[in-house]
C-alpha cells in the first residue's frame, strides 16, 4: 500500500516552518489573495519564496491556496497573481472556480492544479472530468463516506489523486458553500471573509411576535445549532488508507504553531506507525489520543465517513474550544543571553513549563532565567510577542516549543 501524505495548514512563515519540523510531507498556504481565509496572517509574496525554499530544502512540499469563487473583477488579478508564482515555484495550487482554472492552465501549465473541496467533488464522475482538463489532485468533499471514496477511487484513473480532510474543523454547509456570513454581515465566506456564524447563538421567533425569541433547546442561554465538533480520524488510519485516499488534509491555517505541531506530529507518528506494522499502531493508540487532546479543539467526531453524522455531531451549549495547553513560544537561535524566544503567553521564572519535541517527547522543565533583549534578568515574560532570552537548565533546539499545561478551563477562539 501506498504510503499516504500528510498534507499540513500554516497560516505564516513561522508555523510552516514548524509544520515542515513536525513532520508535514507537505504544507498549504494562502497568499494575500485569491484564498479563502482572508483573515488569517497568510503570505506575502516575499515570505512565500522564503517558505517554499524553505520546505524544499527538507523535501517537503508547498500548495498554495487560490480557492476563491471569482467574479468579473478578480480574473485580471488572478492573472497577475499566477505570473508571479510561477517565478517562485510552488509545487500546486489549489483552486475551485473553473475560470481560475483555465487561467492557471494557461499562465503556469508547468505547476501542478488541485481542486478545492469548494468545487463540490462527490462523486467520480467530477473526479473524471477534472482529470480530463488536467487537474493532478482533486479534494473530496466533506460530505462523502469511506466507502463512497473507495467506490471513487476504484472508478478514476490511477494518476489520479485523492486528498481528503482527517482532521480539523467542520463546516455546516455544503463543502464550505456558506451564505450566513454573507447575509449577517455582508462578509462572503466564498470570497475568502467568512466570519463563522455557524458559531454563534441562536434562537426562534415567531413572525406575529416579534422580539420574543423562543429557545431551540431548553438551556436558558440559548443553543448552538450550527456549531459542529471537530473532525478526528486519528484512530481509523487503516480504514483512510484502504480507501485509497493519497493524502491526508489537516484543516487549520488559522492554528497556532502549537495546534500545527501538536496534530502534525501526532498524525505523523500514527501514520509511520501503521506502516510498519499494524501492532505497533495499535499499542500507541493511548498516546495518539493523548496527544491530539493537547491542542486546542471542540470535541472529536468522525464526520460522515461512516455514515451521515446525526444529532450527537453537535455542540449545543457553548461555541468554546477545550483547551489542555498554553503556547508559550517557539525556541530559536542561542547566545550569551541564552536561547532566543517570541513570546505568545505569560511565563515567570520558577514556573515549570513543557518542551515539545518533533520527535514526539515532552519534557518538563524549570525556568531557570528570563533575559530581555539587552540580557537584563526578568521575572516574567508579560508582554506578548516579547523578543526574550530564557535559559531551561538544559540543551534546547530550534523549533522546540514551550508550552504551559492548564487545569480545567475552555478558551473562545
Amino acid at each position: 500500500m501506498k504510503k499516504p501524505e500528510l498534507l499540513v495548514p500554516a497560516g505564516s512563515l513561522e508555523v510552516l516552518k514548524i509544520a515542515v519540523t513536525y513532520g508535514a510531507d507537505a504544507v498549504y498556504v494562502g497568499g494575500e489573495s485569491f484564498g479563502l481565509r482572508a483573515k488569517a496572517k497568510n503570505f506575502s509574496m516575499e515570505d512565500l519564496e522564503k517558505g517554499i525554499a524553505f520546505a524544499h530544502q527538507h523535501d517537503v512540499k508547498v500548495y498554495v491556496t487560490a480557492n476563491i469563487l471569482a467574479h468579473n473583477e478578480d480574473l485580471d488579478g488572478v492573472r497577475d497573481y499566477f505570473q508571479e508564482l510561477k517565478k517562485i515555484k510552488p509545487d500546486a495550487v489549489i483552486i475551485s472556480d473553473p475560470g481560475i482554472f483555465a487561467i492557471a492552465r494557461e499562465t503556469c501549465p508547468e505547476i501542478e492544479i488541485h481542486i478545492s473541496t469548494q468545487a463540490n467533488n462527490s462523486n467520480y464522475g467530477t473526479y473524471q472530468f477534472w482529470h480530463k482538463l488536467g487537474a493532478k489532485r482533486v479534494v473530496s468533499a466533506r460530505e462523502l463516506s469511506l466507502q463512497e471514496i473507495g467506490e471513487i477511487r476504484a472508478r478514476i484513473p490511477k494518476d489520479l489523486e485523492i486528498e481528503t480532510f482527517v482532521h480539523g474543523a467542520m463546516c455546516i454547509s455544503y463543502s464550505g458553500r456558506c451564505l450566513l456570513s454573507n447575509y449577517f454581515t455582508g462578509r462572503d465566506a466564498n470570497q475568502g471573509a467568512c466570519t463563522h456564524p455557524c458559531r454563534w447563538k441562536y434562537a426562534v421567533m415567531e413572525e406575529t411576535r416579534p422580539g420574543e425569541y423562543l429557545p431551540v433547546y431548553e438551556n436558558e442561554r440559548g443553543t448552538y445549532i450550527f456549531n459542529s465538533k471537530d473532525l478526528c480520524m486519528i484512530e481509523y488510519i487503516p480504514q483512510l488508507v484502504e480507501a485509497g485516499i493519497d493524502s491526508f488534509k489537516i484543516e487549520g491555517r488559522m492554528k497556532t504553531a502549537l495546534y500545527v505541531a501538536t496534530v502534525a506530529r501526532t498524525y505523523r507518528k500514527a501514520i509511520d506507525d501503521y506502516f510498519l506494522s499494524k501492532e505497533c499502531y495499535q499499542k500507541n493508540m493511548p498516546w495518539y489520543l493523548e496527544q491530539i487532546s493537547n491542542c486546542t479543539y471542540r470535541q472529536f467526531t468522525t464526520g460522515f465517513f461512516f455514515g451521515k453524522p446525526d444529532e450527537h455531531t453537535q455542540i449545543y451549549d457553548n461555541n468554546t474550544y477545550v483547551k489542555e495547553y498554553t503556547y508559550l513560544g517557539i525556541v530559536g537561535e542561542k547566545d550569551d543571553r541564552g536561547y532566543r524566544i517570541e513570546q505568545r503567553n505569560k511565563f515567570s521564572v520558577g514556573e515549570q513549563i513543557e518542551v515539545m519535541k518533533p520527535d514526539g517527547n515532552n519534557i518538563a522543565v524549570t525556568v531557570q532565567a528570563i533575559r530581555d533583549q539587552e540580557g537584563n534578568e526578568m521575572e516574567s515574560a508579560p508582554h506578548p510577542k516579547q523578543v526574550l532570552y530564557i535559559d531551561l537548565g538544559q540543551p534546547l533546539a530550534k523549533y522546540d516549543i514551550l508550552r504551559r499545561q492548564e487545569k480545567e478551563e475552555q478558551a473562545d477562539e
